[in-house]
């Protein structure tokens, strides 16, 4: 057999296990109670959480590399046609699930949600601009040549970062030259404000690194298709992880990881870390065969990846038109919760003196029920492609 058709199912679960973590980590039972493992890093620094979505954007590269060579043979019309639908149907989407449901309460009133503050990055948006400019580079400068670029890439966001931002600050929220450019560009209106600032952590600005995520795990998966299931390719891809990871950290003396800034250490940083769990993956699952329920749970989520974070992100806020009375609050009005919220306030929140036991079984609860969607569609064969 050809090693660049042997099939990989190890790819499918680290693919599936990033999607279930991405899932759990976007919906505690409560953001005021996390374990902090679970919740980002609130700047510089790196939590297992800042891991799932450059996590996810390496595992779009690896998709990338099989599809690839279909794209080379049909030419460069088909390439565009593909990618350019693919891109705008994922930007669309993420776009419209911030402003779904469409409509909101006002008082004891439903009333049209308009797009005045409406944000217009997001994760899905950032994946399909990653997805479309890593497609390009990959296309047309090869894999060599992508490396190549990527590295320079890296290195030009870094001197944006330097020669941009606030000479006496730059790597601070306030400082970070990319919190100007998209205020600028996407409006005040239209960027996340949860940080207290207007600051977009999927800005326009900070996708020129996360691009090169999708550049790396297109050439990690390419490697790992030409070189075969061999240990010499293993240990080669261990080699590759732990060299990134070190490189990873001697940037940060100079350039910090920041998920939020996507800083290029950070890409460098998560990339190593990707490549060593789809190495241990690859090595016990392809190699040692062990697997079964385990690796079936995180499989089903990986063949229907956007479908279930598009579910898991349309739900929610579906269910927020829902109202149930809660009672009076400490002003005398009365209080409303939907279902979800009070499912978390009188089931999961009561399970333990400590809440954020509550807010965790919140979110595994919410993850078996979205893995039941996904067992029933793939027991059906049907997999959501866009």
């Amino acid at each position: 057999m050809n090693p660049a058709n042997e099939r990989y199912y190890s790819l499918d679960v680290f693919r599936g296990l990033t999607v279930a973590l991405m899932i759990m980590v976007n919906n505690p039972g409560t953001w005021e109670h996390i374990f902090k493992p679970l919740d980002h890093s609130p700047w510089n620094g790196c939590t297992p959480t800042d891991l799932v979505f450059p996590f996810f954007l390496f595992a779009v590269g690896n998709a990338m590399s099989f599809v690839m060579p279909k794209f080379y043979q049909e030419g460069t019309v088909y390439f565009f046609k593909k990618v350019l639908k693919r891109t705008l149907i994922i930007f669309l989407i993420g776009f419209l699930i911030y402003w779904s449901p469409f409509f909101e309460w006002s008082g004891n009133r439903l009333v049209f949600k308009t797009i005045e503050k409406l944000r217009i990055m997001g994760v899905l948006q950032r994946i399909a601009l990653c997805y479309f400019f890593g497609s390009l580079v990959v296309y047309f400068f090869k894999n060599k040549g992508a490396l190549i670029f990527s590295f320079i890439l890296l290195l030009l966001y870094w001197a944006l970062c330097v020669f941009l931002g606030n000479p006496s600050d730059h790597y601070s929220m306030q400082g970070f030259w990319g919190t100007h450019f998209d205020n600028q560009i996407l409006g005040i209106n239209h960027v996340y404000r949860g940080e207290g600032v207007p600051f977009d952590p999927e800005g326009l600005s900070s996708t020129l690194a996360a691009i090169v995520q999708v550049v790396f795990g297109f050439s990690i998966g390419d490697f790992i298709q030409r070189k075969g299931k061999n240990y010499e390719m293993l240990s080669h891809l261990f080699l590759i992880g732990f060299l990134l990871l070190f490189c990873g950290y001697w940037w940060d003396m100079v350039f910090p990881i920041n998920k939020k800034m996507w800083t290029s250490s950070y890409t460098v940083y998560t990339t190593g870390l990707a490549t060593i769990v789809l190495s241990s993956l690859i090595y016990f699952i392809e190699f040692k065969g062990v697997k079964g329920m385990w690796s079936k749970f995180f499989d089903v989520f990986g063949k229907n990846p956007l479908f279930i974070y598009f579910l898991s992100e349309f739900l929610p806020r579906l269910l927020e038109l829902v109202r149930i009375d809660n009672g009076l609050n400490a002003e005398g009005k009365t209080q409303y919760l939907n279902p979800m919220e009070w499912f978390y306030e009188h089931i999961c929140k009561n399970i333990a003196t400590d809440l954020r036991i509550g807010s965790l079984v919140y979110a595994i609860i919410l993850i078996i029920c979205y893995w039941l969607i996904v067992y029933a569609l793939d027991k059906r064969k049907i997999y959501i492609k866009v």
